[in-house]
């Protein structure tokens, strides 16, 4: 009896002192425990996924971190090329400060420029400012002609048009051959045609001889005349139409001017092609080698 609980004891203290073969199955286990635990401390304690723009995003998912490296489309600045509709286009499409921004600014240089050049007439607005100082100064001619006391030249419009005038010369130098070639051909009056440019009186008319035909007196082909102030050179816009007839008048007799009585040749009249060209044609001839001014003996 006392050996078998001698044995029993023995049985027991053996289990206390851990032998492998009897604890190879709770070592196991141990183990396995010990590393689900490790597997439960890997797994257990994972942090949940950040959320999308959170604070604590501090380690985005994959691609995301490349997407929020690289600055959006509309914080890029406007290429310089594209000028100020690209600046304007940029500012649409930002924020809504950014568009309230461009609004107060207004439309670009370039916008205002092309504006101003579309709507600004500046060239009407010249053309009929030179309208009105040439028809006021003709109307002024017109009246002051109407007042001369005797009947030296008279007024018609062509087409009734203040712009062209038919004047008539009555009155050359009664000592002269050319007013004595009047009086014997029943010649009243020497008639002219004026045409007035757009800017004058800071341009001569155009001048010529309608009728009858004169040889002489600086009167050229086509009825064309021959006289500095008629040209830009000698023309000043102080000369009224009044002293111009005069001084044609003066240069007729002085040129020795005659009624044409030739046949054939008197009843050609003058056209204004012709004038045109002969009056270009002696202006540049003169321009060249200049305008002969004659001696003070000759008046």
């Amino acid at each position: 009896m006392a050996t078998l609980l001698r044995k029993i004891g023995l049985i027991r203290l053996h289990r206390d002192t851990g032998d492998p073969k009897h604890h190879r199955g709770g070592g196991g286990g141990q183990q396995s425990a010990s590393l689900r635990g490790k597997g439960g401390a890997k797994s257990g304690h994972k942090q949940p996924p950040p959320q999308p723009g959170g604070a604590g995003d501090a380690s985005p998912g994959p691609g995301k971190g490349r997407r929020a490296a690289e600055p959006a489309p509309r914080d890029k600045a406007a290429p310089p090329a594209a000028g100020a509709a690209g600046a304007a286009g940029a500012a649409g499409a930002g924020g809504p400060r950014e568009r309230a921004a461009g609004a107060r600014a207004g439309p670009g240089p370039a916008a205002a420029a092309a504006a101003a050049a579309g709507g600004c007439p500046v060239p009407a607005a010249r053309q009929q400012h030179c309208t009105q100082v040439r028809s006021r100064r003709l109307m002024k001619e017109l009246q002051d002609i109407a007042r001369l006391s005797d009947r030296f030249i008279s007024v018609e419009l062509v087409d009734e048009s203040l712009f062209d005038w038919n004047v008539k010369l009555h009155q050359v130098d009664k000592d002269s051959v050319l007013w004595q070639d009047m009086k014997e051909t029943n010649t009243e009056f020497i008639l002219l045609n004026l045409t007035f440019p757009d800017n004058f009186p800071f341009s001569p008319p155009f001048m010529r001889v309608l009728s009858p035909r004169l040889e002489n007196g600086y009167v050229l082909d086509g009825g064309a005349i021959c006289m500095e102030l008629l040209t830009p050179r000698g023309w000043s816009s102080a000369y009224t139409v009044e002293a111009v007839m005069r001084q044609f008048a003066a240069s007729l007799v002085k040129g020795q001017g005659r009624i044409c009585r030739k046949a054939g040749k008197s009843k050609k009249s003058f056209s204004r092609k012709e004038a045109e060209a002969t009056f270009k044609s002696l202006v540049k001839t003169h321009e060249k080698y200049g305008w002969v001014t004659p001696p003070v003996s000759d008046g």
